[in-house]
């Protein structure tokens, strides 16, 4: 056999590879094949992505609690001077705490009525406990409506409930429920047109919540069948964010973007859109009692058309994401509004000391409650399961 340069040089190569040692494999940890590797340039820019990606979202959450921080700062002082008044609640005929709780209370049940009308589902004591854990979450900490969403989505998905359905669910209830806020102004003005000064008890001031929401009630289903009125409602609005917009480029298309919001949520409510919109002027409305509750508890006799106009601005106010639950912004605005609606400057810090307490403070410990009690039933519970 003749001798072969190249073949001698290939079996040394092949010898040398054999008695190469080998790194120990971790344990259950495939071995990587060759085919698999990616050039280093590659694997280093994957990792520079992942480190910047990671570097931003952790710089905004800095940023943002700093943000926070300069905000409870600037508030503090209208704070301390509502949390001073703490003593003079005392004072207070328990009777009219007892007439708000109640009013909460009410209003707690309607927006657990339309997210469960949304989520086309028969159960109560599921959506109640989501609900009531994320909004308690949703309001210790900065920008918590969107960690308060995804802790009710994780609590309904793990109640049985499909998360797509979750999704478009709640994505519709938020939606129809900030349309209601937003038309609560709206039927002050023929309030303010018949309204008259507050009585000594509430009876004639439901008569009036009870004339609000059947206005309400009619113009939610004109805006929800109509496309004239909500495509006038959306040029209005569309007008004036550009008049007070005017270095920015003009909005020409809120109109359209109105009607099909509204379709997506006309089709996501079906043939309930009417006990919907019931419940969404009902979450408003008892809440707003509750506070004209606490206004008459102190002593304050304002027109209620102009307490239901502080009560939509301070709800618009709540929205805000830089406090949690609009803590402070609320309370400030709440209280100016107030004045400006004919209340003492006493009786309205005291008025707005009474009603967050029953409106924000106390539903915090129910929320943590609640968030026990739907982990007790559903645990263990597989995603999704729920056909109805």
């Amino acid at each position: 056999m003749s001798w072969n340069p190249l073949a001698e040089a290939r079996d040394r190569e092949d010898r040398a590879i054999h008695d190469r040692p080998r790194t120990p494999q971790a344990p259950n940890v495939a071995p990587v094949e060759p085919a698999h590797l990616t050039s280093v340039a590659e694997a280093t820019d994957e990792v520079q992505v992942a480190v910047r990606s990671r570097r931003g979202a952790i710089f905004l959450r800095i940023a943002f609690l700093a943000i926070t921080l300069i905000a409870l700062y600037i508030l503090w002082p209208g704070l301390l001077t509502v949390f001073e008044s703490w003593p003079e609640l005392l004072e207070v005929n328990p009777g009219w705490f007892v007439a708000m709780l109640a009013l909460e209370a009410v209003s707690f049940v309607c927006i657990w009525g339309l997210q469960r009308i949304a989520l086309r589902t028969r159960r109560w004591f599921g959506v109640a406990t989501a609900q009531l854990a994320a909004n308690a979450f949703s309001r210790v900490v900065p920008g918590g409506a969107a960690a308060g969403g995804a802790l009710q989505w994780r609590m309904l998905t793990d109640s049985g409930i499909d998360g797509a359905r979750v999704a478009t669910a709640l994505t519709a209830a938020s939606l129809i429920s900030t349309g209601t806020l937003f038309m609560l102004p709206l039927l002050s003005v023929p309030a303010a047109l018949f309204g008259r000064p507050v009585p000594n008890g509430l009876g004639q001031a439901a008569w009036m919540g009870g004339g609000v929401f059947l206005v309400g009630f009619v113009l939610g289903w004109r805006l929800l069948f109509h496309d004239r009125l909500l495509r006038r409602v959306g040029r209005g609005a569309q007008w004036l964010r550009n008049r007070m917009q005017r270095g920015k480029p003009p909005v020409t298309d809120l109109a359209d973007r109105l009607v099909v919001q509204r379709d997506e949520i006309r089709d996501a409510l079906g043939d309930t859109w009417w006990r919907a919109l019931v419940f969404a002027l009902g979450n408003w409305l008892f809440d707003y009692l509750a506070l004209l509750a606490a206004i008459i508890a102190v002593g304050s006799r304002p027109r209620p058309s102009l307490v239901l106009l502080a009560y939509s601005a301070s709800m618009v106010l709540a929205m805000i994401p830089i406090t949690p639950g609009g803590l402070g912004f609320v309370e400030a605005g709440l209280t100016g509004l107030l004045a400006l609606a004919g209340v003492t400057a006493g009786d309205a810090v005291l008025a707005v000391l009474a009603y967050r307490l029953v409106s924000f403070w106390l539903p915090l410990p129910a929320g943590g409650v609640a968030a026990v009690l739907h982990r007790r039933r559903y645990r263990g519970r597989r995603r999704g399961s729920d056909a109805g």
